[in-house]
């Protein structure tokens, strides 16, 4: 190779990939949050995990904070889309704290679940990471001891609970599906009674974006995941690439982060990103590439999301 020629890549682009109508939906609450009252407007929490996205909402007028103590009285406060403890919301109603809840609607389907298997006597095991904070919220919609929390099939398999005739699961929203499934198998086989969600906890976004990698990852020398180090779904991601055949899966924060002594011996890249992850962090990672490598970029066909999650009403008048 001359000094004037450049190494060849082809990357991946898979499809779904990044932005999912639940994180869409809790960005424009703050938006227009400070559109309507003003900055500032503060968060519980990140709203997503993504410091691009967070950084950008400070720059508006966005004040992260991590709990309510730290919010005037008079101020507006939104809480993330990962969803809050019961306790949180009542905290604020104490305060006489206006608030916003930008969490998912598709956690909060978790939480009326959790909240109906309690009702209903049961015992409940939810499949999660410790410490997350949507697992956090969701077990924190229950008194104490209401859920029992396990992350793998170790647990599954060691699980001891009172009554195995009353129980129920349910699940952390961004799982890894396979993983996921091996966890319930174990706790159907020795639980057979056990009562499950009526439709997968596992959000849409979450499924179709491991497809999406599982499509491309065997064809990869190395598949990038664009998304934050904090971010459940994207970490599951490259999970994913890796179990399904790609030798290499690594995650990529922003462009300036990538180590390129990682891709340079790579012909094929798969390129994609977590659903807390823009699409411009996709673009400014193809031009680090452009600039580097000679490129050809190919769109892989995937399954179309229309999926769209109304605001909080007090931000529609």
């Amino acid at each position: 190779m001359t000094a004037t020629e450049r190494a060849f890549k082809e990357i991946l682009l898979a499809n779904p990939r990044g932005f999912c109508a639940g994180v869409e939906r809790a960005i424009q609450v703050v938006d227009k949050a400070l559109d309507k009252y003003g900055a500032p407007v503060y968060v519980r929490h990140e709203i997503v995990h993504n410091r691009f996205v967070v950084e950008g909402l400070e720059k508006r007028g966005a004040v992260f904070v991590e709990e309510l103590d730290e919010v005037p009285s008079d101020a507006v406060v939104v809480f993330s889309a990962h969803g809050v403890p019961k306790w949180v919301p009542e905290e604020a109603q104490r305060r006489e704290q206006f608030y916003l809840d930008a969490t998912c609607p598709l956690v909060s389907k978790v939480h009326v679940e959790a909240e109906r298997h309690y009702r209903n006597g049961r015992q409940i095991v939810m499949i999660g990471h410790a410490g997350h904070p949507e697992v956090i919220g969701t077990m924190g919609q229950l008194p104490d001891g209401a859920i029992t929390l396990i992350e793998n099939t170790d647990q599954a398999d060691a699980l001891e609970v009172p009554d195995p005739e009353n129980l129920a699961f349910i699940t952390q929203t961004t799982l890894s599906v396979d993983d996921t499934a091996a966890i319930v198998d174990t706790l159907v086989r020795r639980f057979p009674t056990i009562h499950r969600p009526h439709k997968e906890d596992i959000c849409y976004a979450t499924t179709n974006r491991q497809a999406a990698v599982k499509e491309i990852a065997s064809r990869c020398d190395v598949v990038l995941v664009v998304g934050a180090q904090n971010s459940s779904n994207s970490k599951r991601l490259v999970e994913v690439a890796e179990k399904a055949g790609c030798p290499k899966a690594i995650l990529v924060p922003r462009a300036d982060e990538l180590d390129w002594s990682l891709v340079d011996g790579a012909g094929m890249i798969g390129l994609t990103a977590g659903a807390s992850a823009p699409d411009v962090l996709v673009e400014e990672v193809l031009e680090a590439f452009r600039s580097r490598y000679d490129v050809q970029v190919r769109e892989v066909d995937g399954v179309r999301e229309e999926v769209v999650f109304r605001l909080p009403r007090a931000l529609l008048d």
